[in-house]
Parts: structure tokens; C-alpha cells; sequence
């Protein structure tokens, strides 16, 4: 099972999220619940970096199954909106996954 634990601030933004496990949906290759779940996750980590400029802190496991993502404080404002916005919409999109496979995905909001 793929878990995903959400992280936020005591104001409710996500400071970081860690994904880790694998969906065992389907064999390697052929698993669209881990696909899904790594191309939502990865292409937000990318789409921070491209949109914003803000370089999160990342850690990736060696050999898969395992992404860590922690943002640095923003001090602009406008950025720090723009970056909390992809991440719910990350959050969204894996919730859909969950909501549809959820014996092979958990989302922990903490």
C-alpha cells in the first residue's frame, strides 16, 4: 500500500508530505495506482520548481517507493500562495486516486 502523509502548519498550510510503500495494485510496470500517485507527486515537486522558483527540499528513496518533500520558508507572500495552491491541488488529485483505489493508497492528514 502506498501511505502519504500530509503535513501542515498550526495555520493549516502543507509544509511538507512523504510518500512511501508501494500499490502492489498490478505488476511493476503495469501498476496505475503507482503511477498515478508518483506522476501527481512528482510533477507537483516539479511544476513548484518551474512555477515559482522555490527549490523544496527532496529525498528519494534508492530504490523507489519513497519521496520526501519539505518546503523552506517563502517570505513573499504571493509565492507562498501559489505554492500552497499546487499542493492542494496535489492533495486533490490524490484523494480522486484514493477515492477510487483506496485498498492501495492511504492519505493521513496531519
Amino acid at each position: 500500500m502506498i501511505k502519504v502523509e500530509i503535513e501542515r502548519t498550526k495555520e493549516g498550510k502543507i509544509c511538507a508530505f512523504t510518500m512511501k510503500g508501494h500499490a502492489h495494485f498490478a505488476k511493476h510496470g503495469q501498476d496505475i495506482v503507482c503511477a498515478g500517485a508518483s506522476a501527481v507527486s512528482f510533477g507537483t515537486v516539479n511544476a513548484i520548481e518551474a512555477l515559482t522558483k522555490i527549490r523544496p527540499h527532496v529525498a528519494l528513496g534508492e530504490t523507489g517507493g519513497y519521496l520526501r518533500c519539505e518546503l523552506p520558508e517563502i517570505e513573499d507572500a504571493a509565492t507562498a500562495e501559489k505554492v500552497q495552491l499546487l499542493l492542494e491541488a496535489m492533495l486533490v488529485s490524490l484523494q480522486t486516486i484514493e477515492r477510487d483505489y483506496g485498498e492501495y493508497i492511504r492519505i493521513i492528514q496531519r
